[in-house]
């Protein structure tokens, strides 16, 4: 029985083993970025899939202007996937129609002289799959089952980087509000003691001016 349990327990460390290095290879093909747009300036980058992969682009603009910025996805056949206009955040999911390099672009050409900061993850995921055999149906559930604790961490993986980006929204946010109040007072004590020179200056001149006649 003692035997038993440290096979059962060796068997179990292999399989938890097994398990993170799929995991680790799911979560490999999830990029995140933070990338800074200038004014009339567009930021395009790559990836070259096979047809049938999924993909996944979520992004969220984390600075800048109006928190908006132009976005476009590009097939390798020069086909617009998508193309939206001053958005401020979005996520988009398509399957690869063909093999090839597909091309996602965030442009700043709206923009005078306002750069943005832009946090994006581009997810790339398995090639769609042709049905297996019966015999194979322990294993495919063992990767169903795998893929979707995949899908699950890389969505708290995007909620992390959502809520990262939201902070550093509503802290810039902050401490624009506190320069703006710190510069109005300061504006007020400036125009209260104008006020109160100019009246006394003008006090002293009435009295001077009485004393005179």
């Amino acid at each position: 029985m003692r035997c038993l349990g440290k096979f059962i327990a060796m068997m179990d460390f292999k399989f938890v083993t097994l398990l993170f290095c799929i995991l680790c290879t799911y979560l490999s093909s999830v990029n995140g970025y933070f990338i800074t747009v200038d004014a009339h300036a567009e930021e395009c980058f790559f990836d070259k899939v096979e047809s049938g992969t999924k993909m996944g682009l979520m992004f969220e603009i984390a600075e800048g202007g109006f928190l908006d910025i132009d976005v476009k996805i590009v097939g390798p056949e020069g086909k617009v996937i998508h193309q939206g206009e001053r958005e401020t955040s979005g996520k988009y999911t398509f399957a690869a129609h063909t093999s090839g390099v597909y091309t996602y672009c965030f442009s700043n050409q709206m923009s005078t002289m306002t750069p943005k900061v832009v946090m994006f993850n581009m997810e790339i995921g398995e090639k769609t799959k042709e049905d297996t055999p019966a015999e194979d149906g322990h294993q495919n559930q063992l990767e169903k089952m795998i893929k979707e604790l995949s899908d699950s961490l890389s969505n708290v993986k995007h909620e992390q980087d959502y809520m990262q980006v939201r902070d550093r929204i509503h802290r810039s946010i902050n401490e624009s509000t506190n320069s703006r109040v710190v510069m109005w007072a300061f504006f007020e004590a400036l125009v209260l003691i104008v006020m109160t020179v100019g009246q006394v200056y003008y006090l002293k001149r009435f009295f001077e001016v009485r004393r005179v006649v």
